[in-house]
């Protein structure tokens, strides 16, 4: 898949990370587009959701490829604009490129990473300069007649409740994080539920088996009569194989291996196997639970056997209350974006896509597209 862009449409967060993404744009990207005699339109995004909206209506036949100067976040909204799109299935074929500029950059360091290069802006630059592309899996989240599209992850439990609920010590830059998992783990919660999946091959053995008798049919189908856009694959309840019930610490499903850059989440994730990564923390003692989380940045924890690491197919999540105190609830965090808020969650009163409820998850094969750096 080759082919180097001769124009591309070029987004910029100036508001994502530290707020460097114009800087990095200007003294990063721009000289190298520049040299390589790419022409290019910028679009700085003005709000949340801002991205999403240019990408519905871009004239899609006038560019090589969209590129997004950002964390993680303008990516999904791409990939969500072009796929509620009329003319979707050709709209997701537009080659995406990613420039690590934000807090999350986990997609840009999945890619870069792969190869063994170093996840800067000139590196991730030059792959799309080069023209080389790959596939992507892309997960349609869904209940009801809502969906949501993911290229990176899902959350629900501890690291859902770090990555949001720490978001009040923004104050404290990048430190935040590690600061609010110490606190999160010597406060542990645990919350009830199940997750009902299809194993990938080789993986049958992992959770116990459905007694398909006593569950309720509840097919997802892809017609959404309203929908004008990519309804995501048809999937049936009976083909669900396994399932784990709970009470959980945390939940985690990975479409690439990075979930940020210093976050090795899913070792094994590949970007177009048709599969995710689910990693499952059902209980651990607290301080295994601290040494685990400081082994996130080389993928150690999923050697641990208090964490089960395997890969799906498809994906149900039925989220419960916590345990400690049933009358609140949990957090399901989707591409670093809150999903659903529970009961008594941190700002439990903004809207969200979706309730606290079932999920249904499923991938589809190499549905996207992304520049990527070649192997040296």
């Amino acid at each position: 898949m080759h082919g180097r862009p001769k124009r591309l449409f070029v987004f910029v967060n100036p508001y994502g990370g530290k707020k460097s993404a114009s800087k990095i744009f200007i003294d990063s990207v721009k000289p190298l587009l520049d040299d390589a005699h790419i022409d290019y339109t910028v679009q700085e995004t003005k709000y949340q959701l801002h991205a999403k909206e240019v990408a519905k209506s871009l004239d899609i036949l006038r560019y090589d490829g969209v590129v997004c100067v950002s964390g993680d976040g303008i990516l999904v909204e791409v990939v969500n604009g072009l796929l509620e799109r009329e003319d979707w299935d050709s709209a997701i074929k537009m080659p995406l490129g990613v420039i690590p500029a934000g807090t999350g950059n986990g997609m840009a360091k999945s890619l870069l990473d792969a190869v063994g290069q170093s996840c800067t802006a000139s590196n991730a630059t030059l792959a799309i300069i080069r023209g080389h592309k790959q596939s992507l899996d892309v997960a349609t989240v869904s209940q009801g007649q809502n969906r949501f599209f993911s290229v990176l992850m899902l959350a629900w439990g501890l690291i859902a409740d770090i990555d949001i609920e720490s978001e009040k010590y923004r104050w404290m830059g990048s430190a935040r994080i590690d600061y609010y998992a110490i606190q999160r783990i010597f406060r542990l919660r645990r919350y009830n539920g199940c997750i009902k999946f299809v194993a990938a091959p080789g993986y049958e053995t992992f959770g116990e088996p459905i007694d398909v008798e006593g569950e309720t049919i509840d097919d997802v189908k892809s017609n959404f009569v309203q929908h004008k856009g990519y309804c995501g694959p048809t999937f049936h309840m009976k083909d669900f194989n396994r399932k784990i019930e709970g009470p959980f610490v945390s939940i985690w499903l990975h479409n690439v291996p990075w979930g940020g850059e210093d976050a090795l989440a899913a070792p094994d994730a590949k970007f177009s196997d048709g599969y995710l990564d689910l990693v499952v923390i059902k209980d651990c003692p607290k301080l295994t639970l601290l040494s685990l989380m400081t082994e996130l940045n080389k993928g150690g924890h999923v050697r641990s056997p208090y964490v089960l690491y395997f890969k799906v197919k498809a994906f149900v999540l039925e989220p419960g209350s916590r345990l400690d105190d049933p009358s609140k609830e949990g957090i399901i965090d989707v591409d670093g974006e809150v999903l659903a808020r529970g009961k008594g969650t941190y700002k439990s009163d903004q809207k969200t896509l979706m309730t606290y409820n079932k999920l249904h998850i499923r991938v589809d094969q190499g549905l996207a597209t992304v520049f990527s750096p070649t192997i040296p």
